[in-house]
């Protein structure tokens, strides 16, 4: 019989090894090249310097994100579809109205949440919302999606779905003391069937006060007022009746683009004639003043937002309908003016917008309008109020960083800095829609007079005019860059000094294409 592991351990000509476990006998323990003592010694030091090591080395931590986690909801199966289509409902209403991507997801979490529904997931496209919802292994999985049929601008309604979700949310909102599903959902339905704040013909003249305010910015006579409000008016009811019809958006923008571009052209044939219009010193800002127009009523806010918190995919499609809107708008402006060309009726382009010599003047045209912005997007009084001051701040901090010569841009940044970090100042304040108040206080410093400028000096067919055109579309572009860049960043600084509440934080760790 073998002899036992102990025994073996005991004999003095056998050893075993710390490291492997294996019994070192004969010439290994006693060969005289190996000594006991460095047999222990060197195997320990080695240990201890391999267990620093690793110790400096390897994470201690719990990861950063948890990917693929198990668990669930124990919750029954009505009060999941009960969830799901509550939620869809929301998210549908808040994308056909103008919220960003990131916004419908933090939204649908906390409403998700609120109701003891911790497993779901949002996925929003262009197009779709869809809602998911994990209730553990013993359970089938519940997945529902609803398409986007209507995008139209009304901010009275994002405000009461907000408002709404803070109610089910927050059980200590001033406005409510928190909703059970079934109320929620009754809520909901008056919500959405409820009539506009404002009849169609005050839109238009909210439209009408937009082109006004445009027009004072450059210092523009009454009369020059009045044309360029006329003139929108006719776009506004145009575009209203080209889309019952179901024109395409693309037609739709170059149709209304060409209608202030020919009120232009024809002040231009009547000044050549030598028949002057009072007030009307530069037919040219009836122009800009459609283009800023229809520039206003884009998604170039959603888009940017949507690409700086991770949704590549509805940005890609959000930023892919901006540039064929205005493609459209350079199409119908290109037409007009190539045609005039052809007859020989000349066209004039006005100064820079940024050199207003009266600043009062030039502040409250900003306010006219965001004033028409928020009328002609049905903003609700009070959001339009703050979106009042929030415009008149811009216009302030725009012509303060001019003075220290440096480029549009770059001041155009910087004033939507500040309006991003005052319209988060006012949804955390009085629970006002983030979106109307930035997009109004940004209208009046979208890039019209670059793009127009632009189309003009492409219809010059000058080769000595192609640098400065694309120095124009350069300007353009980076004004709107600067322009979306400046909300998001603002926002994002004013969000870090309140602290960003955890819908949120999870909204953007589920991002598509987001990094941790």
């Amino acid at each position: 019989m073998n002899p036992g592991a102990g025994e073996q351990a005991g004999r003095p000509d056998t050893q075993q090894d710390e490291d492997t476990g294996r019994l070192l006998t004969g010439a290994e323990v006693t060969g005289p090249w190996v000594k006991p003592a460095q047999l222990q010694a060197v195997p320990r030091i080695g240990r201890v310097w391999r267990d620093r090591a690793h110790w400096v080395v390897r994470g201690v931590g719990a990861p950063t994100v948890t990917i693929g986690a198990p668990g669930g909801d124990e919750v029954s199966q009505r009060h999941a579809r009960s969830v799901i289509d509550l939620a869809l409902r929301v998210g549908e209403a808040m994308l056909s109205t103008g919220a960003s991507a990131s916004d419908v997801v933090a939204t649908l979490l906390r409403l998700t949440h609120a109701y003891g529904v911790h497993s779901a997931h949002i996925d929003i496209t262009f197009t779709s919302v869809s809602v998911s919802i994990h209730r553990g292994v013993d359970e089938d999985p519940l997945s529902v999606m609803r398409v986007v049929k209507v995008r139209s601008a009304d901010y009275t309604r994002l405000e009461a779905l907000q408002t709404l979700v803070d109610q089910v949310a927050d059980p200590a909102h001033p406005y409510g003391y928190g909703l059970d599903i079934d109320a929620a959902r009754a809520r909901l339905e008056r919500i959405l069937t409820a009539p506009h704040p404002y009849r169609r013909w005050v839109v238009t003249a909210g439209v009408s006060l937009l082109a006004t305010g445009v027009v004072g910015l450059f210092g523009a006579q009454p009369g020059m007022m009045l044309v360029a409000a006329i003139a929108v008016a006719v776009v506004d009811r145009a575009q209203r009746r080209l889309a019952q019809f179901g024109v395409a958006a693309f037609f739709n923008q170059a149709v209304a683009a060409a209608i202030p571009t020919s009120v232009a052209v024809a002040l231009n044939y009547l000044e050549d004639r030598g028949i002057e219009v009072p007030g009307v010193e530069s037919p040219s800002l009836v122009v800009i003043a459609g283009i800023i127009l229809l520039l206003a009523g884009l998604t170039v806010m959603g888009a940017a937002h949507d690409a700086l918190e991770g949704y590549y995919v509805t940005a890609g499609a959000r930023g892919l309908e901006v540039l064929m809107l205005t493609a459209g708008i350079a199409a119908g402006i290109s037409a007009v003016l190539g045609l005039a060309f052809r007859l020989g009726i000349p066209m004039q382009v006005s100064p820079y917008v940024g050199v207003g010599d009266d600043l009062v003047l030039t502040t409250i045209s900003a306010m006219l309008v965001a004033a028409g912005f928020c009328i002609s997007t049905y903003t609700g009084v009070r959001t339009t109020m703050v979106a009042l001051a929030v415009s008149a701040l811009a216009w302030l901090v725009f012509q303060a960083v001019l003075l220290l010569q440096v480029g549009t841009p770059t001041a155009t940044f910087f004033a939507s800095t500040a309006v991003g970090a005052a319209a988060y100042v006012g949804h955390r304040s009085w629970r006002l829609p983030e979106l109307p108040v930035a997009t109004a206080g940004i209208v009046s410093l979208l890039p019209g007079l670059a793009v127009y400028r632009f189309l003009f000096l492409m219809m010059e067919d000058s080769a000595g005019l192609v640098g400065t055109a694309m120095v124009e579309l350069t300007r353009a572009l980076a004004t709107g860059l600067a322009l979306a860049a400046g909300v998001s960043i603002g926002g994002f600084l004013v969000r870090r000094r309140f602290g960003l509440d955890l819908a949120s934080t999870r909204a953007r760790r589920r991002a598509r294409g987001g990094y941790v």
